[in-house]
Protein backbone atom coordinates (compact mmCIF):
# COMPACT_ATOMS: atom_id res chain seq x y z
CA UNK A 1 0.00 0.00 0.00
CA UNK A 2 0.98 3.48 -1.06
CA UNK A 3 2.22 5.54 2.11
CA UNK A 4 -0.42 7.22 3.96
CA UNK A 5 0.31 11.44 4.35
CA UNK A 6 -0.93 11.70 8.26
CA UNK A 7 -1.27 15.57 9.23
CA UNK A 8 -1.55 17.83 12.71
CA UNK A 9 -2.57 21.09 12.88
CA UNK A 10 -2.72 22.70 15.91
CA UNK A 11 -5.14 25.28 14.02
CA UNK A 12 -8.38 22.76 14.52
CA UNK A 13 -10.05 24.27 16.94
CA UNK A 14 -13.14 23.23 16.22
CA UNK A 15 -14.61 19.81 16.47
CA UNK A 16 -15.78 17.73 13.17
CA UNK A 17 -19.37 18.38 14.21
CA UNK A 18 -18.62 21.75 14.73
CA UNK A 19 -17.10 22.30 10.86
CA UNK A 20 -19.80 20.51 9.14
CA UNK A 21 -21.13 23.27 6.62
CA UNK A 22 -24.37 24.48 6.81
CA UNK A 23 -25.32 23.33 3.38
CA UNK A 24 -26.99 25.72 1.10
CA UNK A 25 -28.58 29.12 1.55
CA UNK A 26 -32.18 29.84 2.24
CA UNK A 27 -34.12 32.48 -0.01
CA UNK A 28 -36.70 34.93 2.01
CA UNK A 29 -39.19 34.00 -0.88
CA UNK A 30 -39.52 30.51 0.97
CA UNK A 31 -41.44 32.23 3.34
CA UNK A 32 -44.06 32.99 0.58
CA UNK A 33 -44.61 29.02 -0.15
CA UNK A 34 -45.08 28.59 3.49
CA UNK A 35 -47.66 31.74 3.71
CA UNK A 36 -49.45 30.31 0.43
CA UNK A 37 -47.69 27.76 -1.27
CA UNK A 38 -49.54 25.22 -3.40
CA UNK A 39 -49.03 23.00 -6.47
CA UNK A 40 -50.86 21.95 -9.46
CA UNK A 41 -50.50 17.75 -10.22
CA UNK A 42 -50.84 16.96 -14.51
CA UNK A 43 -52.39 13.52 -14.59
CA UNK A 44 -51.66 12.69 -18.55
CA UNK A 45 -53.89 9.94 -20.72
CA UNK A 46 -51.77 10.08 -23.72
CA UNK A 47 -52.66 8.74 -27.03
CA UNK A 48 -49.94 5.83 -27.99
CA UNK A 49 -50.91 4.77 -31.59
CA UNK A 50 -47.67 5.52 -33.00
CA UNK A 51 -46.02 3.42 -30.05
CA UNK A 52 -48.71 0.70 -30.43
CA UNK A 53 -47.44 0.23 -33.66
CA UNK A 54 -44.25 -1.46 -32.46
CA UNK A 55 -45.69 -4.98 -32.27
CA UNK A 56 -46.75 -6.26 -28.98
CA UNK A 57 -47.75 -2.97 -27.19
CA UNK A 58 -43.66 -2.46 -25.57
CA UNK A 59 -41.14 -0.41 -26.39
CA UNK A 60 -37.22 -0.55 -25.62
CA UNK A 61 -35.62 1.88 -23.55
CA UNK A 62 -32.21 2.44 -22.17
CA UNK A 63 -32.36 1.84 -18.22
CA UNK A 64 -28.87 1.88 -17.21
CA UNK A 65 -25.19 2.16 -17.97
CA UNK A 66 -23.53 -0.95 -16.52
CA UNK A 67 -19.79 -2.23 -16.28
CA UNK A 68 -19.13 -5.64 -18.47
CA UNK A 69 -16.68 -6.13 -16.12
CA UNK A 70 -17.15 -4.96 -11.99
CA UNK A 71 -13.16 -3.95 -11.70
CA UNK A 72 -12.86 -2.30 -15.41
CA UNK A 73 -15.04 1.63 -14.97
CA UNK A 74 -14.09 1.59 -18.78
CA UNK A 75 -16.09 -1.13 -19.45
CA UNK A 76 -19.84 0.52 -19.70
CA UNK A 77 -22.70 -0.40 -21.79
CA UNK A 78 -26.05 0.65 -21.98
CA UNK A 79 -28.90 -2.15 -20.94
CA UNK A 80 -31.95 -1.77 -22.36
CA UNK A 81 -35.47 -3.03 -20.80
CA UNK A 82 -39.10 -2.93 -22.93
CA UNK A 83 -41.57 -1.31 -21.26
CA UNK A 84 -45.50 -0.51 -21.78
CA UNK A 85 -45.49 1.50 -25.17
CA UNK A 86 -48.78 3.75 -23.53
CA UNK A 87 -46.30 4.00 -19.66
CA UNK A 88 -43.17 5.50 -22.59
CA UNK A 89 -45.52 7.92 -24.14
CA UNK A 90 -46.78 9.45 -20.71
CA UNK A 91 -43.72 9.50 -19.63
CA UNK A 92 -41.86 10.89 -22.41
CA UNK A 93 -44.47 14.03 -22.35
CA UNK A 94 -44.22 14.35 -18.76
CA UNK A 95 -40.83 14.81 -19.22
CA UNK A 96 -41.67 17.10 -21.96
CA UNK A 97 -44.13 19.12 -20.33
CA UNK A 98 -41.49 20.00 -17.80
CA UNK A 99 -38.94 20.97 -19.86
CA UNK A 100 -41.27 23.40 -21.32
CA UNK A 101 -42.31 24.41 -17.65
CA UNK A 102 -39.10 25.10 -16.26
CA UNK A 103 -37.90 27.27 -19.37
CA UNK A 104 -41.28 29.37 -19.36
CA UNK A 105 -40.26 30.49 -16.05
CA UNK A 106 -43.50 32.09 -15.10
CA UNK A 107 -43.91 34.40 -12.05
CA UNK A 108 -43.98 32.40 -8.72
CA UNK A 109 -42.54 29.13 -10.22
CA UNK A 110 -40.08 27.34 -7.79
CA UNK A 111 -40.10 23.80 -9.19
CA UNK A 112 -41.38 20.79 -10.73
CA UNK A 113 -40.62 16.96 -10.99
CA UNK A 114 -41.97 14.38 -13.03
CA UNK A 115 -43.55 11.07 -10.69
CA UNK A 116 -44.51 7.78 -13.25
CA UNK A 117 -47.51 6.34 -12.81
CA UNK A 118 -47.53 2.04 -12.44
CA UNK A 119 -46.86 0.00 -16.09
CA UNK A 120 -50.31 -0.94 -16.09
CA UNK A 121 -51.57 2.68 -15.19
CA UNK A 122 -50.16 4.16 -18.84
CA UNK A 123 -49.88 7.79 -16.85
CA UNK A 124 -47.21 9.92 -15.36
CA UNK A 125 -47.94 13.33 -13.04
CA UNK A 126 -45.97 16.63 -13.58
CA UNK A 127 -46.03 18.38 -10.12
CA UNK A 128 -45.63 22.12 -10.16
CA UNK A 129 -44.78 24.38 -7.14
CA UNK A 130 -45.65 27.66 -7.05
CA UNK A 131 -46.12 30.44 -4.62
CA UNK A 132 -48.71 32.75 -3.67
CA UNK A 133 -47.42 35.61 -5.74
CA UNK A 134 -47.33 32.96 -8.99
CA UNK A 135 -49.11 32.90 -11.89
CA UNK A 136 -52.43 31.84 -12.90
CA UNK A 137 -51.24 28.21 -12.96
CA UNK A 138 -54.61 26.78 -14.11
CA UNK A 139 -54.50 29.07 -16.83
CA UNK A 140 -50.50 28.53 -17.93
CA UNK A 141 -50.52 24.75 -17.92
CA UNK A 142 -54.05 25.19 -20.35
CA UNK A 143 -52.08 26.85 -22.62
CA UNK A 144 -48.79 24.69 -22.23
CA UNK A 145 -50.34 20.93 -22.31
CA UNK A 146 -53.58 21.48 -24.14
CA UNK A 147 -55.70 18.32 -23.99
CA UNK A 148 -53.93 17.04 -21.29
CA UNK A 149 -56.13 16.80 -17.74
CA UNK A 150 -55.30 19.24 -15.03
CA UNK A 151 -55.58 17.86 -11.42
CA UNK A 152 -55.38 20.06 -8.28
CA UNK A 153 -53.26 18.39 -5.32
CA UNK A 154 -50.59 18.94 -2.98
CA UNK A 155 -46.90 18.82 -4.17
CA UNK A 156 -46.08 15.89 -2.77
CA UNK A 157 -48.47 13.80 0.02
CA UNK A 158 -46.09 14.02 3.36
CA UNK A 159 -46.93 11.50 6.20
CA UNK A 160 -46.14 12.68 10.28
CA UNK A 161 -42.48 12.31 10.32
CA UNK A 162 -40.96 11.59 13.54
CA UNK A 163 -37.21 12.66 14.65
CA UNK A 164 -36.11 9.59 16.04
CA UNK A 165 -32.48 9.77 14.65
CA UNK A 166 -29.81 10.72 17.87
CA UNK A 167 -26.90 13.19 17.48
CA UNK A 168 -24.17 11.17 16.55
CA UNK A 169 -20.61 12.02 16.12
CA UNK A 170 -19.05 11.20 11.89
CA UNK A 171 -18.63 7.99 10.41
CA UNK A 172 -14.80 7.65 9.53
CA UNK A 173 -13.52 5.64 7.12
CA UNK A 174 -9.95 3.97 7.06
CA UNK A 175 -8.05 2.89 4.02
CA UNK A 176 -8.15 -0.68 3.61
CA UNK A 177 -5.09 -3.01 2.25
CA UNK A 178 -5.35 -1.77 -1.28
CA UNK A 179 -4.98 1.28 -0.59
CA UNK A 180 -8.71 2.89 -1.27
CA UNK A 181 -11.53 3.82 0.79
CA UNK A 182 -14.99 3.63 0.46
CA UNK A 183 -17.52 6.15 -0.09
CA UNK A 184 -20.18 7.22 2.55
CA UNK A 185 -17.51 8.08 5.36
CA UNK A 186 -16.59 11.77 6.01
CA UNK A 187 -14.11 13.95 4.19
CA UNK A 188 -13.30 17.50 5.45
CA UNK A 189 -12.55 20.46 3.49
CA UNK A 190 -10.46 23.32 5.11
CA UNK A 191 -13.77 24.95 6.48
CA UNK A 192 -16.44 22.11 6.67
CA UNK A 193 -17.44 18.54 6.53
CA UNK A 194 -19.28 16.03 4.40
CA UNK A 195 -19.41 12.59 2.69
CA UNK A 196 -17.67 11.36 0.45
CA UNK A 197 -18.65 9.75 -2.77
CA UNK A 198 -17.95 6.64 -4.38
CA UNK A 199 -15.12 7.02 -6.76
CA UNK A 200 -16.53 9.30 -10.34
CA UNK A 201 -14.69 8.50 -13.74
CA UNK A 202 -14.37 10.60 -16.81
CA UNK A 203 -13.75 8.99 -19.89
CA UNK A 204 -11.16 11.79 -20.87
CA UNK A 205 -7.37 10.68 -19.84
CA UNK A 206 -9.62 7.65 -18.12
CA UNK A 207 -9.29 9.78 -14.82
CA UNK A 208 -10.82 8.72 -11.61
CA UNK A 209 -11.84 11.33 -8.94
CA UNK A 210 -12.66 11.37 -5.37
CA UNK A 211 -16.21 13.46 -5.09
CA UNK A 212 -18.46 15.33 -2.35
CA UNK A 213 -20.89 18.24 -2.31
CA UNK A 214 -19.42 21.70 -4.05
CA UNK A 215 -21.22 23.25 -1.05
CA UNK A 216 -18.23 22.12 1.22
CA UNK A 217 -15.61 24.42 -0.10
CA UNK A 218 -18.10 27.98 0.45
CA UNK A 219 -15.73 30.56 1.04
CA UNK A 220 -12.62 29.22 -0.23
CA UNK A 221 -12.77 28.79 -3.90
CA UNK A 222 -10.52 29.93 -5.99
CA UNK A 223 -8.00 29.84 -3.00
CA UNK A 224 -4.32 27.20 -2.80
CA UNK A 225 -6.33 25.37 0.01
CA UNK A 226 -8.95 23.72 -1.95
CA UNK A 227 -7.80 20.36 -0.39
CA UNK A 228 -9.76 17.62 0.49
CA UNK A 229 -8.70 14.74 3.69
CA UNK A 230 -10.16 11.90 5.47
CA UNK A 231 -10.45 12.56 8.84
CA UNK A 232 -9.55 9.54 10.79
CA UNK A 233 -9.93 10.51 14.55
CA UNK A 234 -8.61 13.42 16.89
CA UNK A 235 -6.88 15.85 15.14
CA UNK A 236 -5.15 13.11 12.45
CA UNK A 237 -6.01 13.49 8.85
CA UNK A 238 -4.81 11.67 5.41
CA UNK A 239 -4.81 13.50 2.61
CA UNK A 240 -7.16 12.40 -0.33
CA UNK A 241 -6.06 15.48 -2.86
CA UNK A 242 -7.11 18.42 -4.28
CA UNK A 243 -9.80 20.13 -6.26
CA UNK A 244 -10.06 18.91 -9.88
CA UNK A 245 -13.24 21.00 -10.71
CA UNK A 246 -16.14 23.05 -9.75
CA UNK A 247 -19.73 22.28 -10.65
CA UNK A 248 -21.62 24.45 -8.87
CA UNK A 249 -25.23 23.96 -10.74
CA UNK A 250 -24.86 20.51 -9.91
CA UNK A 251 -23.19 20.96 -6.10
CA UNK A 252 -20.77 18.53 -7.19
CA UNK A 253 -16.91 18.98 -6.47
CA UNK A 254 -14.29 16.52 -8.25
CA UNK A 255 -11.17 15.88 -6.41
CA UNK A 256 -7.66 14.47 -8.32
CA UNK A 257 -6.13 11.77 -5.73
CA UNK A 258 -2.81 13.07 -4.19
CA UNK A 259 -2.44 11.96 -0.84
CA UNK A 260 -1.93 7.70 -1.51
CA UNK A 261 -5.22 7.16 -1.02
CA UNK A 262 -7.35 5.92 -3.99
CA UNK A 263 -11.07 6.02 -4.46
CA UNK A 264 -13.44 3.42 -4.38
CA UNK A 265 -16.22 1.87 -6.09
CA UNK A 266 -17.31 0.46 -2.57
CA UNK A 267 -19.76 1.83 -0.04
CA UNK A 268 -19.37 1.83 3.77
CA UNK A 269 -22.25 -0.06 4.46
CA UNK A 270 -22.80 -3.46 6.34
CA UNK A 271 -23.31 -5.49 3.14
CA UNK A 272 -20.54 -3.62 1.46
CA UNK A 273 -21.92 -2.77 -1.92
CA UNK A 274 -20.30 -2.70 -4.66
CA UNK A 275 -21.16 0.22 -7.84
CA UNK A 276 -21.99 -1.53 -11.10
CA UNK A 277 -22.62 1.66 -12.84
CA UNK A 278 -25.76 4.06 -12.62
CA UNK A 279 -29.52 4.27 -13.74
CA UNK A 280 -30.40 6.59 -16.64
CA UNK A 281 -33.56 8.82 -16.33
CA UNK A 282 -36.00 6.59 -17.93
CA UNK A 283 -34.18 3.85 -15.46
CA UNK A 284 -35.49 5.81 -13.12
CA UNK A 285 -38.75 5.95 -14.03
CA UNK A 286 -38.98 2.28 -13.82
CA UNK A 287 -38.24 1.91 -10.52
CA UNK A 288 -40.91 4.76 -9.66
CA UNK A 289 -42.95 2.34 -11.74
CA UNK A 290 -42.35 -0.38 -9.58
CA UNK A 291 -42.68 1.32 -6.32
CA UNK A 292 -38.84 0.79 -5.58
CA UNK A 293 -37.47 2.32 -2.87
CA UNK A 294 -33.36 3.49 -2.54
CA UNK A 295 -30.82 3.84 -0.13
CA UNK A 296 -27.78 6.11 1.21
CA UNK A 297 -25.01 6.27 3.66
CA UNK A 298 -23.86 9.53 5.19
CA UNK A 299 -21.45 10.78 7.39
CA UNK A 300 -23.82 11.77 10.37
CA UNK A 301 -27.43 9.77 9.78
CA UNK A 302 -25.38 6.98 8.12
CA UNK A 303 -28.16 3.62 6.56
CA UNK A 304 -31.22 5.12 5.29
CA UNK A 305 -34.13 4.08 3.08
CA UNK A 306 -36.71 5.82 0.69
CA UNK A 307 -39.19 6.14 -1.33
CA UNK A 308 -38.54 8.12 -4.82
CA UNK A 309 -40.58 11.18 -4.94
CA UNK A 310 -39.80 12.92 -8.56
CA UNK A 311 -37.49 12.17 -11.16
CA UNK A 312 -36.42 15.32 -13.84
CA UNK A 313 -36.81 17.36 -11.50
CA UNK A 314 -36.44 21.59 -11.31
CA UNK A 315 -35.43 22.68 -8.02
CA UNK A 316 -35.48 26.92 -8.13
CA UNK A 317 -35.46 27.29 -4.02
CA UNK A 318 -32.11 28.14 -3.00
CA UNK A 319 -30.37 30.60 -5.52
CA UNK A 320 -30.64 33.20 -8.18
CA UNK A 321 -30.33 29.80 -11.10
CA UNK A 322 -33.11 26.43 -11.35
CA UNK A 323 -30.88 23.12 -10.68
CA UNK A 324 -32.18 20.73 -13.16
CA UNK A 325 -31.85 16.74 -13.83
CA UNK A 326 -32.42 16.63 -10.12
CA UNK A 327 -33.89 13.15 -8.32
CA UNK A 328 -36.41 13.86 -5.27
CA UNK A 329 -36.46 10.84 -2.54
CA UNK A 330 -37.00 9.67 1.15
CA UNK A 331 -38.20 12.53 3.81
CA UNK A 332 -36.13 14.83 5.37
CA UNK A 333 -34.81 13.31 8.30
CA UNK A 334 -33.18 11.06 5.67
CA UNK A 335 -30.63 13.55 5.13
CA UNK A 336 -28.56 16.18 7.82
CA UNK A 337 -25.64 18.77 7.22
CA UNK A 338 -22.59 16.17 6.60
CA UNK A 339 -24.40 13.92 4.92
CA UNK A 340 -23.95 16.07 1.11
CA UNK A 341 -21.93 14.23 -1.36
CA UNK A 342 -23.38 10.73 -0.13
CA UNK A 343 -25.29 9.36 -3.07
CA UNK A 344 -28.67 7.04 -3.71
CA UNK A 345 -28.72 3.72 -4.82
CA UNK A 346 -30.59 0.74 -5.50
CA UNK A 347 -29.47 -2.94 -6.43
CA UNK A 348 -28.44 -3.81 -9.35
CA UNK A 349 -31.51 -6.33 -10.80
CA UNK A 350 -29.24 -8.52 -13.21
CA UNK A 351 -25.98 -7.82 -11.34
CA UNK A 352 -24.57 -9.99 -8.22
CA UNK A 353 -25.66 -9.86 -4.75
CA UNK A 354 -23.74 -7.12 -3.75
CA UNK A 355 -24.12 -4.77 -7.05
CA UNK A 356 -25.66 -1.47 -6.63
CA UNK A 357 -26.81 1.41 -9.31
CA UNK A 358 -26.91 4.59 -8.55
CA UNK A 359 -29.40 7.01 -8.56
CA UNK A 360 -27.99 10.25 -7.81
CA UNK A 361 -26.08 12.60 -5.83
CA UNK A 362 -27.19 13.94 -2.12
CA UNK A 363 -27.18 17.51 -1.56
CA UNK A 364 -29.74 19.19 0.64
CA UNK A 365 -33.27 18.38 2.13
CA UNK A 366 -36.87 20.27 2.54
CA UNK A 367 -36.58 22.70 5.25
CA UNK A 368 -39.93 24.28 4.29
CA UNK A 369 -43.69 23.74 5.34
CA UNK A 370 -45.42 20.82 3.85
CA UNK A 371 -42.77 18.98 2.01
CA UNK A 372 -40.57 16.50 2.94
CA UNK A 373 -37.72 14.49 0.57
CA UNK A 374 -33.54 14.76 0.09
CA UNK A 375 -32.75 16.43 -3.61
CA UNK A 376 -29.55 16.63 -5.49
CA UNK A 377 -28.26 15.82 -9.02
CA UNK A 378 -29.34 12.05 -10.94
CA UNK A 379 -26.35 10.27 -11.63
CA UNK A 380 -27.33 10.70 -15.95
CA UNK A 381 -27.21 14.44 -15.63
CA UNK A 382 -23.57 14.77 -14.75
CA UNK A 383 -23.30 11.95 -16.97
CA UNK A 384 -25.36 14.17 -19.97
CA UNK A 385 -23.73 17.54 -18.73
CA UNK A 386 -19.80 17.21 -17.67
CA UNK A 387 -18.94 12.90 -19.14
CA UNK A 388 -19.00 11.74 -15.51
CA UNK A 389 -20.27 8.33 -14.68
CA UNK A 390 -20.16 6.23 -11.59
Amino acid sequence: MSEVHTERSGQRRATLRDRIGRGLDRREFLRTVAGGGYALGMAHWIGVDDFLAAGDGEVPVVTALVRDDPADPWSIRERTERVPAAWYAAVEKAFEINDLLSRVGFTGYLGSAVVPGDFDSGTATVSVGVSSEGHSVNELLGELAEGVEIDVETFIDVDDIGDDSEASEPRLGYPGTDGRVPSGVACETPTSLATLGPALYHPDGERRFFVTADHAFDGIEGSTEESLSLPIGGDDAAELGTVARHHPVADVATVEPTGGIEPTNRIDAPSSPRVRGQFTKFGLATLVARDAELEKVGAMTGHTVGKIQGIDAVTCFTDDFCRRGQLRWGGEMDLTDGDSGSVSYHRDPEGEADDVLIAGFNNARTWWPGQSYVWGVGAYRLTETHGYHF
